[in-house]
């Protein structure tokens, strides 16, 4: 089969791979007709996430047709068409049991290596470095899917591929970063970075109850899909970002802070040269600019929701700010099996259709260049879609 397979910082390519092939009683074989570029992705193709290997199938967010399952897996038939979360669940164990299913403890044979790196291990995850797992992603033809009688979604066929692919990631994360956030009615919702998450993000905090969302970003393109979802903007090539939410909050600051952007922020000033030499010669791993912000930025006794993706060690955070503010911070990667039915029932509704955010779609053949014009914000681009067959 032909995969998108991870060549080095800065390179992947399209290669023939093996066909998977069912290793366990529940796995499951998915045959692809949808998957997605996602901004985490770019963090591996920036190298900026360790252990991954030349070669690595890349890709978390897919979906597809069932065509061949387990003996154990009994809830999936052959044909049935499947939106795939991006954690790897195994529905059993402690976390798993209370919903925390990014943090199974069951899905990660790598276990070990993520407890040195960060204490402990979190789930496994689809095409996403040897520290989740080292599994083969969804941009690929074909896909092995483990614990397949816990994680895959059935979806209805009058729903289109578009309507429904981003169940696998960035529709769960962007609601449970707005979740996370504690919305009472009316309140003031900020949000850094209009990509996809963001954008979901945007509608979530609406679609909970705040009074107003301000988005922040510098890409046209982006702006405008954010107001076009519901929100106020600040481009913050032309303004001040923290004094011009202080005005639009009459001093006060944003009820909550929702962090969209990750490890890779862009800023301006001295804290965004600082960040790129100290990232430049290791002596920190990730860009940490828009999470200070919101942390400054946020009201007293606000929550600041991050839902970008931070893989190492930050520096300057003002833990200061935390404490005599009396912040609440939450995150973590999305327990996207909580909240995959739910958030389908509101794209039946008509409550949300995730496809408005998609601006590119390409074959397989043409993703190593959509990378790079991901990543560059090159033609307008917001969202690539990819179809593999």
């Amino acid at each position: 089969m032909k995969a998108v397979c991870w060549q080095g910082t800065g390179k992947v390519a399209v290669e023939r791979v093996p066909d998977p092939r069912i290793l366990n009683p529940r796995d499951a074989i998915v045959k692809v007709t949808s998957s997605a570029i996602c901004g985490s992705d770019v963090h591996l193709y920036d190298g900026y996430v360790p252990t991954m290997m030349r070669g690595d199938i890349l890709g978390h967010e897919f979906m597809g047709e069932v065509v061949e399952v387990g003996s154990a897996v009994s809830n999936l038939s052959i044909g049935d068409r499947v939106v795939v979360p991006f954690p790897i669940s195994c529905g059993n164990c402690f976390f798993c049991e209370r919903e925390l299913f990014s943090l199974c403890e069951n899905s990660n044979p790598n276990a070990g290596m993520a407890e040195k790196f960060w204490g402990h291990s979190p789930a496994g995850i689809f095409g996403y470095s040897h520290l989740t797992g080292g599994y083969a992603g969804g941009q690929a033809e074909y896909v092995r899917v483990p614990f397949a009688d816990i994680g895959p979604l059935k979806v209805p066929n009058q729903l289109s591929d578009e309507q429904v692919l981003f169940l696998s990631d960035i529709l769960p994360t962007g609601y449970m970063a707005a979740e996370n956030c504690n919305i009472q009615p009316g309140d003031t919702v900020a949000v850094w970075g209009c990509g996809p998450v963001g954008l979901f993000a945007i509608k979530s905090a609406l679609l909970l109850g705040a009074g107003r969302v301000i988005a922040i970003d510098r890409f046209a393109e982006r702006l405008h899909l954010a107001r076009q979802a519901g929100a106020e903007i600040i481009d913050y090539d032309h303004a001040d970002t923290m004094s011009t939410l202080r005005e639009m909050t009459g001093g006060r600051g944003p009820d909550a802070c929702i962090d969209a952007v990750g490890m890779e922020a862009h800023m301006h000033g001295m804290h965004e040269a600082y960040d790129r030499v100290k990232q430049a010669l290791r002596m920190e791993t990730d860009r940490p600019g828009v999470l200070r912000q919101a942390l400054q930025s946020c009201r007293n006794g606000g929550t600041v929701s991050v839902a970008g993706v931070y893989g190492g060690l930050v520096d300057k955070i003002p833990f200061g700010a935390i404490v005599n503010k009396a912040l609440t911070i939450k995150s973590g990667q999305t327990h996207v099996h909580r909240y995959m039915k739910p958030l389908l029932e509101r794209i039946e509704k008509g409550e949300i259709d995730p496809s408005f955010i998609i601006t590119h779609r390409v074959s397989i053949d043409e993703v190593p260049d959509a990378y790079a014009m991901f990543r560059d914000k090159q033609d307008q681009c917001v969202k690539v879609v990819i179809r593999p067959s």
